[in-house]
């Protein structure tokens, strides 16, 4: 560390108190330590090899590697509610470093997505130009806070350095294939290897030296871990593009422009993250994450076990998915999904000679049918459909499939409640034990077969239900055939005997199914990163190779997307890639000579970016892979309580629960199978800070009005003249009711905000702001000040004495502070870490007098992680020369944490007659003797017989008089 003491430099201020710790004085000081931390490198944190390498004894210490969730860098900048998070890691970071460890924390920007992209169709401004200016304008912000981030680590998404390697992650997961034997990625060229000498049968029983290109290509998109597919789609004519499901309403419009929304197919690039269900699902177990967010992914996966059923109809199957094979005797007719591929091939010319009118929808053909529900179901979204809504919507589609259990010819319909994105997009309908299927059967009128013995009474004529029975209790009924019974079986034994005989007959097989669905991982925009993939004159898509990576996005001149006919459902998007033909088509050379190709014209989404970021901070430079092993094993590898190795505190909101978690997690795994990484997990602890929520005021129009003009009088709250109503909300620019923490920073300084916002309650708990409170931490940092240093000279008050010469009293509020303190730091309790410091601070202040040196210095480092900069300040006041920030944490001595006295309660029949102050250490014979002794015990007892005393030393005594 440097010699230099910036705390030379502080001016004075002409007041009455020149040297008061003010907010003049306390800008000045924090923007002097910034400065000197980032030219000391203060924060850098060394690896073991490479160019940030660094001392060896730092090295050799324990690792911490603590992380913030990524931010984006938006026009608005901060307000306080954002560094919460930012905050919170800092403190604990600094607070390892005290403890011995090497730290890593750092801070970067995903910095791709659709709000710069926004901008640039309002203004023409290029996205990279206003993403920078925005990372500029916060990364100023966030220094203000004295945020200890290595900054040689930062990087931004959107810089071709980093996206090389997000580029790079995708040819690895297109060249991979999950081999179901060996639970694994594998590299697709030893799938092709299998292939090519018959170790594997090929799909479809040809050679594969019999395949042309173009089927080989096939073949291998159905292994692929990286495949593009037709896939549906969120198609949004007005807009012009395609929308994720968060951009879409409920009521089926686009959140921007509230446009209509269809389902329409597109070829689509997806990941086939549904390999990894189980072991995502598995590794869950070993994490130390939240359990409502572990709940959350384990729903989101969603496993089931059940069968896969196949209903015969026209020479083929429709083959169903269900968690129930023991109510299949109770299937009485069938829905497909609208959007099913099956749909076209099966529906007729004619209806069939005894068709009901109900199930026609009035229309004179089954096609006329099909395609007036279809259009009717586009034009709603996945929540709409899934609605719990009275009135069932459907249309027989014309044919009839067979039930394989008893023969049974079952209608299909189609219906906009099944959905393509769950199970195989087919049902079976078995409306005596399911609400939905129960109430379009009495619409429909189709037949109700009662196949589970009800238990509440109601009977088994199901004419007179009111609705489904469902039951895992019960025992099965109405059910069998010629080969197997159920009849009087429970579900469990139920669902075992027909699995098998589906098996054994061939209608079927025991299976797991997901609700996960393979991730779509295309966006129609500009602001993301180009797929490294080329289309030959065939449409086969080629990998480039890594030599020609980072593909850079090219210069457009129009970054809007082409808009259409709102209404009009069956146009296409139009990418604005696509208009650079000079870009899309191109000659290149990939090995067998220079050849005509077309470059994919979509981009990733925004979460490619923080798929893998935590690699990126551990080795930041690396241009020749994509981390250094040895680097990765050191930071992130598996270790004792971190059996899949990661990031050891990873904080964050926990709106991120499931997409970005999951998809992190399923990159991690197969960079880990491929041998990339060593570890199989990205983040092995989680941490999830609530909210900093604010007042949002509305005038009688429901519109939200500037909370800082807001007026309260008699109870009530008024702008400009007129009462408004108040409620606590989210903070933002756009409720007018946003405080940034410029504001906070210039009027009391930035130890003060950094206080105030640990100090608000526990960090995982949402809170109101009040900026009326935050003077109470200010005057908690001058109360501090004061007790060091004089504010009419400026010099150090504290007096040089011996321990033994401190008083007993001051020892002890110091020791239990210190023993507090770094309980509840270590615990990331840093609300009461807080209220510790502040009692031994007024301890101090009562006692009067110089603060003995010993005690100044430790109170200083016990504030030196909650505000580092006045620490800073203190320290070398205090006549050090090294930085507070890698100060070794006090320790408490044990002697004087523990009690001289406790309070021990005596109670007579449950009731307190008195409190006696004993030694900690009393044994329950002599506590008894005291609390027997005692006047107000002799006095409440009255002379009354004892008939049992229950001692628990040394807090109770209960009396029980005969």
């Amino acid at each position: 560390m440097s010699e230099t003491n910036p705390a030379a430099t502080a001016p004075v201020t002409a007041d009455a108190a020149p040297h008061r710790y003010t907010a003049a004085m306390a800008a000045e000081i924090e923007a002097r330590w910034q400065d000197f931390w980032d030219a000391e490198g203060t924060y850098a944190a060394p690896n073991p090899k490479g160019d940030l390498a660094g001392d060896p004894e730092v090295v050799a210490r324990p690792k911490k590697f603590i992380m913030d969730m990524f931010p984006y860098p938006s026009g608005a900048g901060l307000h306080v509610g954002h560094p919460l998070g930012y905050i919170a890691t800092d403190v604990f970071a600094r607070f390892q470093r005290m403890t011995g460890h090497n730290v890593l924390h750092t801070l970067g920007f995903d910095a791709f997505g659709l709000p710069a992209e926004q901008y640039a169709v309002q203004t023409g401004t290029h996205p990279r130009v206003s993403t920078e200016a925005n990372i500029k304008n916060m990364q100023s912000q966030l220094r203000r806070l004295g945020l200890g981030h290595d900054k040689r680590r930062s990087f931004a998404t959107i810089d071709p350095e980093y996206y090389k390697w997000t580029q790079w992650i995708f040819l690895q997961i297109f060249n991979s294939w999950y081999d179901d034997e060996a639970k694994k990625a594998r590299p697709i060229s030893e799938l092709v290897a299998q292939f090519e000498s018959g170790e594997r049968a090929v799909p479809g029983g040809r050679a594969w030296g019999e395949l042309t290109e173009g089927e080989r290509a096939d073949v291998l998109g159905e292994y692929r871990l990286a495949y593009a597919s037709d896939a549906p789609v969120n198609w949004c004519p007005g807009l012009g593009t395609v929308l994720a499901n968060e951009e879409v309403t409920a009521d089926g419009r686009s959140e921007r422009g509230n446009f209509p929304v269809f389902k329409s197919k597109l070829r689509q690039w997806n990941m086939r993250i549904t390999a990894y269900a189980d072991r995502l699902l598995e590794d869950l177990d070993e994490l130390d994450w939240p359990e409502a967010i572990k709940l959350q992914q384990r729903n989101w996966i969603g496993r089931s076990e059940g069968a896969r059923v196949d209903f015969p109809i026209d020479g083929e199957n429709i083959t169903v998915f269900t968690t129930r094979p023991d109510t299949l005797f109770g299937a009485t007719y069938m829905v497909l999904a609208p959007e099913h591929p099956l749909v076209e091939k099966f529906t007729p010319g004619a209806w069939p000679e005894g068709t009901h009118d109900v199930w026609t929808g009035g229309h004179a053909t089954p096609a006329e049918a099909v395609a007036a529900y279809r259009a009717q179901a586009a034009s709603k979204s996945d929540v709409e459909r899934q609605a719990e809504a009275k009135d069932k919507t459907g249309v027989f589609i014309g044919a009839y499939a067979t039930n394989p259990v008893n023969g049974e010819q079952v209608p299909v319909f189609i219906a906009d409640y099944v959905l393509m994105g769950y199970g195989t997009g087919a049902i079976m309908a078995v409306p005596a034990g399911d609400q939905r299927d129960f109430e379009f059967a009495r619409a429909f009128e189709l037949p109700i077969r009662c196949i589970v013995e009800p238990t509440d009474g109601r009977g088994t004529d199901t004419s007179t239900w009111e609705d489904a029975f469902a039951s895992y209790d019960a025992k099965i009924m109405n059910s069998s055939n010629d080969e197997v019974s159920l009849d009087g079986l429970p579900v469990v034994e139920a669902k075992a005997r027909i699995t098998e005989w589906l098996e054994r007959s061939g209608a079927g097989r025991g299976t797991v199914n997901f609700r996960l669905r393979d991730w779509l991982f295309s966006r129609q925009r500009y602001w993301g990163e180009p797929f490294p993939i080329v289309y030959d004159e065939d449409g086969i898509a080629h990998a480039l190779p890594e030599s020609m990576l980072p593909l850079e996005l090219p210069e457009v001149e129009d970054y809007s997307p082409r808009t259409f006919d709102p209404d009009d459902a069956d146009t296409q998007p139009e990418t604005p890639l696509s208009r650079n033909e000079d870009w899309v088509n191109v000659t290149l050379d990939l090995g067998d000579g220079p050849k005509k190709y077309r470059r994919e014209t979509n981009t990733m989404p925004n979460w490619a970016g923080s798929c893998w970021y935590e690699l990126r901070y551990l080795d930041p430079h690396n241009g020749e892979q994509l981390v250094d092993p040895e680097i990765e094993q050191y930071w992130m590898g598996p270790r004792e309580g971190l059996p899949h190795g990661g990031v050891d505190l990873y904080v964050g909101g926990a709106e991120h629960a499931v997409l970005h978690l999951l998809y992190a997690r399923f990159w991690s795994k197969v960079l880990f199978d491929l041998g990339h990484v060593s570890s199989a997990e990205p983040f092995h602890k989680l941490f999830n800070q609530g909210m900093i929520q604010a007042y949002v005021y509305r005038d009688a129009r429901g519109i939200a009005v500037p909370a800082a003009e807001v007026e309260e009088r008699d109870g009530a709250y008024w702008y400009q003249g007129e009462k408004v109503s108040r409620l606590l909300g989210k903070m933002g620019k756009s409720l007018k009711n946003a405080v940034t923490p410029d504001e906070i920073c210039a009027e009391y300084g930035a130890d003060t905000l950094r206080l105030y916002e640990m100090a608000m309650g526990p960090l995982d708990v949402s809170r109101p702001w009040d900026t009326r409170a935050v003077v109470g931490q200010f005057r908690l940092l001058q109360r501090l000040w004061r007790n060091i240093v004089d504010e009419n000279t400026g010099e150090v008050t504290v007096a040089d004495v011996a321990e033994s010469d401190i008083d007993e009293d001051t020892l002890r509020a110091l020791h239990k502070a210190i023993d507090g303190v770094r309980q509840d730091l270590e615990g990331m309790r840093f609300n009461t870490a807080i209220a510790k410091v502040t009692e031994l601070n007024n301890h101090l202040t009562k006692v009067g007098g110089p603060v003995p040196r010993t005690v100044a210095e430790r109170l200083v480092l016990l504030v030196a992680p909650l505000a580092p900069h006045v620490a800073e300040e203190l320290w070398r006041k205090l006549g050090h020369t090294d930085s507070v920030v890698h100060q070794d944490f006090p320790v408490a001595d044990p002697a004087y944490v523990v009690d001289e006295t406790v309070t021990c309660v005596v109670q007579i029949k449950g009731k307190v007659k008195a409190r006696l102050e004993v030694a900690p250490s009393i044994s329950d014979e002599d506590l008894e003797k005291a609390a027997l002794a005692d006047e107000k015990v002799v006095a409440a007892l009255g002379g009354a017989r004892i008939r049992k005393v229950i001692v628990r030393a040394p807090k109770l005594v209960n009396i029980v008089p005969a």
